[in-house]
């Protein structure tokens, strides 16, 4: 992470001690109001350093001046209720018709792996944005505040959630559980991410990334149970995970600095372009490895009678969508100097690769497809 001086040289020094106005700052001096559930104090704004600042001034509903953050928060929450209903029923509506077994706990463990998914893309993200950012110049000393330990810490509590689930569906004990093939990858993928959270509290966050291969390697074999040849199933999967987790969690990563750096537009449209650039090789990774997968584990004749099928065919719709808008956005960034139109666009995309991740949970959980297949 990143520290130093403000974003503005320019900008007046803090003041002295409390009470002391600062010099040359005029009576009338931006104020914010901050609000905790007590009555706003009205503060003299000079110097942003944190993503975690207010926005900027609209009145309210009320008319009062202060910042109207309702729209922003239901919107979040509308989103999070959303992801929430679509994993917990979308495997059963996936299913529906279709003549295949139902999967036990099919929505919890849907959740429970969307959880897992999210935290590994934060984690991941946030090891390779700053790695864009440093050669970004003039660019403000400012970083976004890190997110990734508690990422791996929901990401292994989903991965023991998931242990636990094993359990019940099957009538084992915990103890009997971890020797049973796919809990012990579980408790291999639940250690591995509380070695991570811990790395990432270190001074030293990016020895997380020996954890967090061993964690997607254990979940590219546990999701290839099948016994044709699940070795390169499972490599497949290595990369088309590995390639998610990095343009889902860089892009959330950029998009909180370029918020942060929304005072210096040249820094933030020359992050968002080495962003850009990086993004379309995880893109074509994405592309071959997925292709690749779908040829060897769904059969043609199955494509709209299994869920799987169905579910495939639902994730390639939002990822044309995302495809749509990263285009939008790049041309929108080339032609004007001002990122903030590219700014939102890439927002939505954000908000449509969150629905692919709970997509991409519903396929691990689906049957496969073979079962129902009819050809040899």
């Amino acid at each position: 992470m990143f520290s130093g001086p403000p974003a503005d040289p320019a900008a007046p020094k803090p003041p002295a001690g409390p009470g002391t106005p600062s010099a040359g700052a005029p009576d009338d001096a931006p104020t914010l109001a901050l609000s905790i559930g007590v009555p706003a104090v009205a503060v003299t704004a000079e110097v942003v350093t944190a993503d975690a600042a207010p926005s900027e001034e609209r009145p309210g509903a009320d008319g009062s001046g202060r910042p109207f953050r309702f729209p922003v928060t239901a919107a979040l929450a509308a989103a999070g209720l959303l992801a929430l209903l679509i994993a917990v029923f979308g495997p059963g509506l996936a299913a529906r018709g279709t003549g295949e077994l139902r999967i036990p706990g099919a929505g919890l463990t849907t959740l429970l792996r969307t959880v897992l998914f999210t935290a590994l893309a934060v984690h991941l993200g946030e090891l390779l944005a700053p790695q864009l950012i440093r050669p970004v110049r003039g660019r403000p000393r400012t970083a976004v505040r890190s997110w990734s330990g508690y990422a791996a810490l929901a990401g292994a509590a989903a991965a023991a959630g998931q242990i636990v689930q094993l359990a019940v569906v099957s009538g084992l004990g915990i103890t009997e559980t971890y020797a049973t093939r796919d809990g012990g990858l579980l408790l291999l993928i639940a250690n591995g991410l509380v070695i991570a959270a811990g790395c990432a509290a270190s001074k030293r966050p990016a020895l997380a990334l020996a954890p967090l291969a061993v964690v997607i390697g254990a979940e590219a074999i546990r999701a290839h149970p099948e016994a044709y040849s699940p070795e390169i199933g499972a490599a497949l999967t290595v990369v088309h995970l590995t390639a998610a987790s990095l343009w889902t969690g860089g892009l959330l990563y950029v998009l909180r600095t370029m918020w942060l750096w929304r005072g210096s537009p040249v820094a933030a449209r020359a992050l968002l372009g080495r962003y850009a650039r990086l993004a379309i090789w995880l893109y074509v990774a994405l592309a071959a490895t997925g292709t690749a997968s779908t040829l060897r584990r769904l059969p043609l004749d199955v494509v709209f009678t299994s869920a799987y099928g169905r579910t495939l065919l639902v994730k390639l719709a939002l990822m044309a969508v995302v495809s749509a808008l990263a285009v939008a956005a790049r041309r929108r960034m080339i032609r004007d100097t001002d990122p903030a139109v590219a700014h939102r666009l890439a927002r939505r995309e954000q908000a449509v690769l969150g629905a692919v991740v709970v997509v991409s949970a519903i396929l691990t959980v689906v049957p496969d497809p073979h079962w129902i297949s009819m050809r040899p």
